[in-house]
């Protein structure tokens, strides 16, 4: 094939196409006989069309090839461009050569598949249209979670994945041998972006993260992307600012960019559009708790975190992200400081997306009291020693500065409307799975 004439499938359908005399290659989606003609369709990375086959139209060899392709088989076809409402897509490709590159042998899925079927089968489920739509619009989060923090002045800042301390809770740690001791897998990058903002003051990351949580619910994942951001010189309003915009310019880069993946996965665009153009509001663990007595009858004590149920009846009040702030303090990491205003409570957020898709950003300012958070780890039961490099931070030139972190496929799942976000991964890593 010369590459004058080889395009790709979403060219067909732009329209920009019709009636010219065109190649394309990619794999058999579909495809059926009937007597003297083979109606295939054909999908490549950007889409599919129909390609009708019809014996006389080309060699006979290559109509008996195209008669005994099997799906996924891969192909490259050459033909004339058509308009054709009937078809998928409006256009469909008059086949004039048909060569297989390849004969695939019987596909192992068909419909109506398990979950964990297609779970042990995800090498080859991540071709389909469904999959294929999801990560491509992950993979436009991502390229806009670059494009954000860049055009804000921040610097990429890369932490190691092998880390000694534990930042989210002991109980959560992959131990890892290493070499003649053991550490542990990162569960964030935030220490050492904390000792990275003293020289470059705004920087961000996107990276994996680990999570040894016994979970196995819809929202967990053992191994997950997480994009974190660390300032100096701001406090907690000024992140909460950022991360508003950020996911505003997410939703607007997947608007431009995934329209054709998000109908492919019936998404509401008219509904992400308005998100998008949205000012999202913020309200106290405080006020939270109000809501949810007053609106849904449930008395939760203050001082407990917001459970997934609390979090999901909560949000059935708000169709657009909201901020939740000053969670209870003694539930709180040990970095984050308590609110001068309020003491009883930290200075840190949440955000909660709506439709039961739950947290999708958490951060903080970050505390500068040693001592404080001395006592705290000891209350955890972690050896202060091992932290000693981490005050350090706080000894030499301190200054107020604080953080967040978005979890990729958290969002992905929300935007997408997918019910698992083991969907929003291509390779999920849960409790129960680590394989293929």
């Amino acid at each position: 094939m010369t590459e004058k004439t080889l395009i790709k499938i979403e060219d067909i359908l732009n329209g920009r196409k019709n009636g010219e005399s065109i190649q394309v290659r990619g794999w058999i989606y579909r495809t059926r006989s009937s007597g003297n003609i083979v109606f295939t369709v054909l999908r490549d990375a950007t889409g599919t069309v129909q390609a009708t086959v019809k014996k006389g139209n080309l060699p006979d060899p290559e109509f008996k090839d195209a008669e005994k392709a099997l799906l996924e088989s891969s192909v490259e076809v050459k033909g004339t461009v058509k308009e054709d409402k009937r078809a998928p897509g409006g256009y469909e490709m008059q086949v004039t050569g048909f060569h297989v590159v390849h004969f695939a042998e019987p596909f192992p899925i068909t419909k109506d598949q398990s979950p964990e079927l297609l779970m042990d089968l995800r090498h080859l489920w991540i071709r389909s249209q469904r999959l294929s739509s999801i990560l491509k619009i992950r993979s436009t989060v991502v390229g806009a979670i670059h494009q954000f923090f860049r055009s804000q002045g921040f610097l990429e800042f890369d932490a190691p994945v092998l880390q000694p301390n534990q930042c989210e809770g002991g109980s959560t740690l992959f131990e890892v041998k290493y070499y003649e001791n053991k550490t542990f897998l990162s569960q964030s990058w935030q220490l050492y972006a904390e000792a990275a903002v003293f020289g470059l003051e705004k920087i961000y990351n996107m990276g994996p993260t680990f999570r040894a949580e016994r979970s196995k619910t819809s929202r967990h994942l053992s191994e997950f992307w997480m994009a974190e951001m660390e300032a100096a010189w701001m406090e907690l309003p000024d992140i909460v600012k950022i991360a508003k915009d950020e996911i505003r310019f997410i939703l607007k880069e997947v608007l431009e960019h995934n329209v054709r993946d998000l109908v492919v996965l019936n998404c509401d665009k008219d509904k992400l559009r308005t998100i998008a153009e949205s000012e999202f509001p913020t309200i106290t663990y405080t006020k939270a708790l109000e809501i949810l007595k007053e609106k849904e009858h449930m008395d939760v004590e203050w001082g407990k975190d917001l459970r997934t149920v609390e979090e999901d009846n909560l949000m059935k009040h708000f169709t657009i992200p909201v901020v939740v702030t000053n969670y209870p303090l003694e539930i709180m990491a040990f970095y984050k400081p308590k609110d001068p205003k309020d003491p009883k409570t930290a200075l840190c957020f949440d955000m909660l997306a709506p439709e039961g898709y739950g947290e999708i950003i958490g951060g903080s300012q970050r505390s500068l009291d040693i001592e404080d958070m001395k006592q705290r780890l000891l209350a955890m039961g972690e050896k202060v020693e091992n932290y000693e490099w981490y005050f350090d931070l706080r000894r030499y030139g301190s200054v107020p500065h604080s953080g967040y972190g978005v979890g990729v496929e958290r969002v992905v799942a929300w935007i997408c409307g997918i019910d698992n976000i083991k969907d929003a991964i291509p390779f999920p890593r849960t409790i129960l799975r680590f394989r293929p």
